[in-house]
């Protein structure tokens, strides 16, 4: 494969090892990295057969220097996320077209998750809670959440998806991996509840803290959510969104872990964490009351800031 017909895009995200680069006309994206991309170009060979709106794995081999790599197919430059920052127009709402197409996106996996169910395994459910939460470094660093209330919590939100089908699914799912085209960045594959990759998409930007620039309105949520559970209806014969409480409680713990800094003198990255502590608690309050999560409710992170300087926070 000759270098020259490739430009470097970005290093790979998330401790994984490696980069990734477009072809130069732009059809084909080339990544490279270790035994994780090996997995993970597997998987998506998988799910790519199964109808999954996925791109198509089209090579794979080891480069001169002895990496890994895989070229597939691109799924277009701009995801939903770059689409809805492009989009802001002085405000922080998102446009709607952008709502749309994530609606439309995320039932499309969806449909396709629930063609292709996976028969559970005893502990898969609590396996996917661990997996998707974070639940090992979320507790190591925050000890004093690692009690008897929270686990409580989780062990309802467990029980009220008992009966919900697990599926081949993405486990981080939002708006910077998705295109109208499809999804992308399969890195933390792996068994999910139907509906845990999709339902939170919206929601999840409130824990952000108002980081991404842009916010999903009332009515948005409801359209997306509407579109969803059509889908899950005509595939299940049940709605999806009744199970979005118990997701957005593992997405409190989720955007919680590898948080808590380990450099004293990084007062920003202590705000942060403590932000996201104060998001888990206040999403956990809600769901013992209401067995839901409002992320209407949650402050921003500037808005926290100004409390936390003030003293005035839980």
């Amino acid at each position: 494969m000759n270098d020259s017909d490739w430009r470097f895009v970005k290093k790979r995200t998330a401790a994984a090892d490696g980069a990734v680069y477009v072809s130069a006309d732009g059809t084909r994206y080339r990544r490279t990295g270790g035994a994780e991309l090996r997995a993970e170009a597997e998987f998506q060979r998988r799910i790519a057969d199964l109808d999954y709106p996925v791109p198509h794995v089209l090579e794979e081999g080891v480069t001169g220097d002895g990496h890994y790599y895989v070229v597939e197919e691109s799924l277009g430059e701009q995801t939903l996320h770059d689409r809805a920052v492009a989009s802001l127009d002085g405000g922080r709402a998102l446009h709607d077209d952008v709502v749309d197409t994530a609606g439309q996106v995320g039932a499309r996996l969806l449909r396709a998750q629930a063609a292709h169910l996976v028969a559970p395994e005893p502990g898969a459910l609590r396996q996917w809670l661990d997996s998707a939460g974070f639940t090992r470094n979320v507790f190591q660093e925050n000890p004093d959440l690692d009690n008897a209330r929270t686990h409580a919590a989780l062990d309802h939100a467990l029980d009220s998806l008992g009966r919900v089908a697990l599926v081949r699914g993405h486990l981080d799912y939002g708006l910077p991996n998705v295109l109208p085209a499809g999804v992308i960045d399969w890195q933390h594959h792996g068994l999910v509840p139907l509906g845990y990759d999709v339902l939170p998409a919206l929601e999840i930007i409130a824990f952000k803290g108002g980081g991404k620039g842009y916010t999903a309105g009332p009515a948005q949520l409801r359209r997306y959510l509407a579109v969803l559970d059509e889908a899950a209806l005509n595939t299940t014969g049940q709605p999806g969104s009744q199970n979005l409480g118990a997701y957005l409680l593992v997405k409190a713990l989720f955007f919680l872990a590898l948080m808590r800094p380990t450099d004293p003198s990084r007062t920003d990255k202590h705000l942060k964490w403590q932000y996201r502590r104060h998001l888990f608690t206040k999403g956990l309050e809600q769901y013992e009351r209401t067995r839901t999560v409002d992320t209407a409710l949650f402050p921003g992170l500037e808005e926290f800031a100004t409390r936390h300087s003030a003293g005035d926070h839980p």
